[in-house]
């Protein structure tokens, strides 16, 4: 820590804090883990081992009563407490980072965000998967026009697990805004929202599919998007064959990607960024392939290399902002737009019947 690092107080340390929150920030130049909120005294104790100068205290209020020593509060804490810690963060003068999804409806979002502007203060959501490798290579493809005009975005984020693994994300009450709609469905939209522009309709199908399950766990979501490209996105609990996590069709040729970009196993596993190369990347075994007329699995089109992933881009950039003046990586406006997608995905699969925003 140096005189001039901002001094972070993280809330939850589950696995959003524990897994991404903390070892970013901590390799964050210019950031500090100052300290971290958790009523568990095994977390407690975990966060002591992983980052030796880190206060721990049991709850939020704890933390707001040093409001004065912190410089920005990150909260990890289940989806049901984002609103009010971060209403409670900003009125304590305090910028804010939210993990996704920042609030239960797009209202609620921007009632947050017309708050911050209010105090002038930052409120940016923890949307990670735009650094994610696959995202930034198609990016990157896009930008340089090697689809052609995009006509179809089909995105996976598939897992096979069989047996509900229970906690407030599989929980049936609705104030927990649990299911892989609010989850991985965050994610998948705000991709689609951020690589072809707002969304005119929704449609979407959502399943229970498994014994003992209380909230979705086997999501579909069709976007048309005022572009003109269609969005087939996908969230699954159930998919015994997983297919690609992007398959992209353009006028031009398509791009095939297999395989999650491998930042969250590495952090998994204890790896931090900065301490050791190579940090995001992946085997060229598993590179996507661009091409036009035959199938990617026998042999089609040509690998294309794929682009470092780069999580800790995104608290860069938070620094940045509140140090600089930069750009805030995701706003809560970014975030209400996505919301207002799973809403009407979710009236939708209810319903049965498209949805027009």
């Amino acid at each position: 820590m140096t005189a001039a690092d901002l001094r972070v107080g993280l809330v939850g340390y589950g696995l959003a804090g524990s897994v991404f929150h903390a070892p970013l920030i901590a390799a964050t130049k210019g950031l500090t883990l100052d300290t971290v909120v958790t009523s568990n005294p095994e977390r407690q104790e975990q966060a002591r081992a992983e980052f030796p100068d880190v206060r721990t205290v049991a709850d939020a209020d704890e933390l707001f009563t040093r409001a004065g020593d912190l410089d920005l509060i990150v909260i990890a804490s289940p989806n049901k407490t984002h609103v009010p810690l971060a209403t409670t963060a900003l009125k304590a003068s305090l910028p804010v980072v939210v993990d996704k999804p920042v609030a239960g409806t797009a209202a609620e979002a921007r009632e947050l965000a017309g708050l911050a502007e209010e105090r002038g203060l930052l409120l940016s959501v923890f949307q990670n998967r735009r650094w994610d490798n696959d995202f930034l290579t198609l990016r990157k493809l896009l930008d340089e026009g090697e689809l052609g005009e995009v006509w179809r975005f089909e995105s996976r984020f598939e897992r096979w697990r069989p047996q509900p693994k229970g906690g407030w994300r599989e929980s049936g009450d609705p104030a927990e805004i649990g299911g892989l709609l609010y989850d991985l469905g965050s994610h998948v939209v705000d991709q689609a929202l951020t690589l072809f522009g707002p969304a005119t309709s929704v449609y979407a199908e959502a399943d229970v599919r498994r014994p003992g399950a209380e909230v979705d766990d086997d999501t579909f979501i069709a976007i048309t998007h005022t572009s003109g490209v269609r969005s087939h996105l996908y969230a699954s609990a159930t998919t015994a064959q997983l297919g690609p996590r992007f398959r992209v069709l353009g006028s031009r040729a398509g791009y095939v990607k297999y395989g999650l970009d491998p930042q969250e196993a590495a952090l998994r596993e204890g790896e931090r960024p900065g301490t050791a190369a190579g940090w995001g990347q992946e085997p060229e075994s598993l590179w996507g392939r661009l091409g036009a007329g035959e199938s990617p699995v026998t042999g089609g089109g040509s690998p294309v290399p794929t682009l470092p992933g780069d999580y800790p881009a995104y608290y860069a950039a938070v620094a940045r902002a509140l140090s600089d003046g930069g750009t805030n990586p995701v706003t809560a406006l970014e975030a209400a737009a996505a919301l207002d997608v799973l809403e009407a995905a979710r009236r939708s699969a209810h319903d049965g019947v498209a949805v027009k925003l």
